[in-house]
């Protein structure tokens, strides 16, 4: 049996604000409960979706200040997702850090959103987000990938045992939400960790109701910052 204390850190993201982004995230450790031992952040929690800041934020550290959070509060984190540059692309990847403060695993999006303009900025990623995390197999996707079972699929053949979900998901396809996190649940008997901002942004709402199934498919606030609204 899977034993973890999970934090799903359910923030509004400030348009395009990296260092409010990574003050609020900062203070948002300050109320974990004890026992967590690992912490989910949202997509793009350093900037939210002003993709054309994207060759300014990428310039900033976003990555040490959370792997000394990772050392202060001695979690694993799942560090929602940041924007990357490799050979001239843009790329949304998802950075797994140990309680050590070590960067042991990317995952870049894969599955572009056109109706969030994602085509036009990023790259899509090419590989499966598998990796181990204390003793757990698990696997990481980014928000509209959860639209493809067979994606999913895909890396449940790996033995996976847990299912990371970090989104910046609209609140008007709630529904969908719901439904897809429990169907990617049922169809692989894998316990997902869903983690979707809350607030707004200039061109929409975000939904928030961050949740973690379990294998009963039983949806629930196991541990939450800031419980859905």
């Amino acid at each position: 049996m899977i034993k973890r204390r999970i934090a799903c850190l359910q923030i509004d993201i400030q348009f395009g604000d990296v260092t409010a982004n990574l003050q609020e995230v900062a203070k948002q450790f300050n109320h974990l409960d004890a026992d967590v031992d690992t912490v989910v952040l949202p997509e793009f929690w350093p900037m939210g979706y002003s993709l054309d800041r994207l060759a300014e934020v990428v310039e900033y550290d976003m990555l040490t200040p959370i792997k000394t959070l990772a050392k202060q509060y001695n979690v694993d984190i799942i560090a929602g997702s940041v924007p990357t540059k490799r050979d001239g692309k843009f790329y949304n990847s998802l950075p797994v850090i140990t309680r050590e403060g070590e960067v042991v695993f990317w995952y870049d999006k894969v599955h572009l959103f056109r109706l969030m303009d994602e085509e036009n900025f990023l790259a899509e990623g090419k590989e499966c987000g598998v990796f181990t995390l204390s003793g757990v197999t698990s696997a990481a996707v980014i928000c509209y990938d959860i639209r493809f079972p067979e994606w999913i699929k895909t890396q449940m053949l790996e033995d996976v045992d847990l299912l990371y979900v970090v989104a910046e998901w609209p609140k008007q396809r709630l529904d969908h939400w719901r439904a897809l996190l429990i169907a990617r649940a049922i169809e692989n008997q894998v316990y997902v960790v869903a983690c979707n901002r809350v607030g707004s942004d200039p061109n929409n709402t975000f939904a928030g109701h961050s949740m973690v199934i379990d294998l009963g498919v039983k949806s629930s606030v196991k541990q939450m910052i800031k419980p859905g609204y």
